[in-house]
């Protein structure tokens, strides 16, 4: 009832061509599917006006996958331009939603060795790896049953950690994949101080300034969250491009858009920070890409 009576108000402002809202934290397919159900009843017509939509109802393929995989896109070029892979790296995560189990199932595909998975309330460390058939009953936890992190911790008799974060674990790769300002600056120093390598925000901010800045002053390989976890709203652009050709493309169509998508975004920020004087700095750099794009539109309409 309340995403048809937000919708009976909301739909005057948006439109295929106007503004497409999009889920997250809280909005997942089924709210979608509310929200976009009055919105068609409102106007007596079909339009792509959302994404995030389940597949038989104008969805795209590989659209829950696309934040998870295209951080892991991002990460793989990030060491690549190091002479390194993620192959073999041993990873911590935060969360275990939606972006961290998919994180998890393409950095298996790519032969990384994902150790733990957090919630609000605490985390697990499985060192052997959350691979096989442990990956199978997490992503039922999470997107069938809905369950904590500690369900995962009691179906493998593994350690649940209370009220703590996993940044404490050692790991060569850190992944933020839960909520703004989750990784602190005493976090922070415990990955570098451990001999974490690379952290990537999957998140929306995950990292405190204070430990953005600590990372830089220490060389640790860092993406930020404008530039990494953009997957998901490229395949939102992908799923809009679908609506309106009428048309679906395969998964492993969507996929590789998706992957060159996400090294296309990886290097114009690296151009742009080296452009600047700041090579490796991908803060700057993706700063700079995204704000000149959209300056450079903004001139070329007359608006400034």
């Amino acid at each position: 009832r309340f995403c048809q009576s937000f919708m009976t108000e909301l739909y005057r402002h948006i439109g295929p061509d106007t503004d497409v809202p999009a889920g997250d934290i809280g909005v997942g397919r089924r709210e979608i599917g509310y929200l976009f159900g009055q919105y068609k009843r409102i106007i007596n017509n079909f339009e792509g006006v959302f994404t995030g939509k389940g597949i038989s109802w104008g969805g795209s393929l590989a659209r829950p996958e696309a934040t998870g995989y295209g951080t892991v896109y991002f990460i793989e070029e990030m060491l690549k331009a190091k002479g390194d892979s993620i192959k073999g790296k041993t990873i911590t995560i935060s969360g275990y939603g939606n972006v961290g189990t998919y994180f998890i199932e393409k950095a298996n595909q790519l032969g990384a060795k994902v150790v733990t998975i957090a919630d609000e309330f605490g985390y697990v460390h499985d060192s052997e790896g959350i691979k096989g058939e442990k990956l199978n009953m997490l992503m039922d936890l999470w997107c069938v049953y809905r369950r904590p992190a500690r369900a995962y911790a009691d179906q493998f008799g593994l350690p649940w950690v209370e009220g703590k974060s996993p940044w404490e674990i050692p790991c060569d790769i850190a992944v933020p994949t839960a909520t703004q300002n989750e990784l602190k600056k005493e976090d922070a120093e415990k990955l570098i101080a451990n001999g974490c390598k690379c952290i990537a925000e999957a998140a929306n901010m995950p990292c405190s300034a204070e430990a953005v800045e600590l990372c830089l002053k220490n060389n640790i390989l860092f993406g930020p969250a404008k530039a990494v976890n953009a997957g998901g709203v490229s395949v939102s652009g992908l799923e809009m491009s679908q609506n309106s050709m009428r048309y679906s493309w395969s998964f492993e169509e969507v996929d590789a858009k998706l992957k060159d998508i996400m090294v296309d975004i990886y290097r114009k920020s690296s151009e742009a920070a080296r452009e600047y004087g700041m090579e490796g700095n991908l803060v700057v750099g993706a700063n700079i890409a995204g704000f000149t794009k959209v300056a450079d539109a903004m001139m070329a309409q007359g608006i400034v």
